[in-house]
C-alpha cells in the first residue's frame, strides 16, 4: 500500500545548493514526489510546526535556524515510506550518521543537520497539514 510522508530540506542545505542531489537520492530510492514548495518559514509557522519541542531548551535556536532561510518542502509516497525514508536520511547525531545517508552526505551538526523527515504516520498528516494546508 502506497503511503506518504514529508521531507524538509532545510535552509542550510538549500543554500548549499544540495535540493537537486537530494532529489536525485529520492528518485533514485524509488520514492514519487508528488508535491513540493520552496518557502521560508515564520516564527509562527515554525512554532506550529515543531509544536513538540517548544519550551526545550534547544527550541529558541532551532526556530532562528528555521526561519533564516528558504526550506523546500517534498510531500514523497512509496511503500514503507516511513521507515524507509528515515533510513535514507540517518541519524540526527553526526557520529551516528551512516555513509550514503543524507544527513552523512549534507547535514552539519544536530540542528543544521539538512534534512527533516517525519517519524509516523501520525505525524506526516500532522507536518503535511501545517506546510501544504488541510
Amino acid at each position: 500500500m502506497l503511503e506518504h510522508s514529508l521531507l524538509l530540506i532545510k535552509p542550510n542545505a538549500v543554500q548549499h545548493k544540495h535540493i537537486g542531489h537530494i532529489i536525485s537520492l529520492l528518485e533514485r530510492g524509488g520514492y514519487h514526489i508528488s508535491a513540493l514548495k520552496l518557502f521560508r518559514f515564520d516564527e509562527k509557522l515554525a512554532s506550529r510546526f515543531y509544536a513538540e519541542h517548544v519550551g526545550k531548551s534547544f527550541f529558541p535556536g532551532l526556530v532562528q535556524f528555521m526561519t533564516s532561510a528558504d526550506t523546500v518542502a517534498i510531500i514523497v509516497e512509496k511503500e514503507n515510506v516511513i521507515h524507509d525514508l528515515r533510513e535514507l536520511i540517518g541519524a540526527v547525531e553526526p557520529e551516528k550518521r551512516k555513509p550514503g545517508t543524507i544527513r552523512f552526505l549534507f547535514g552539519e551538526g544536530v540542528t543544521e543537520n539538512g534534512v527533516h523527515a517525519s517519524d509516523s504516520d501520525v505525524s506526516a498528516n500532522r507536518e503535511i497539514g501545517v506546510i501544504f494546508g488541510s
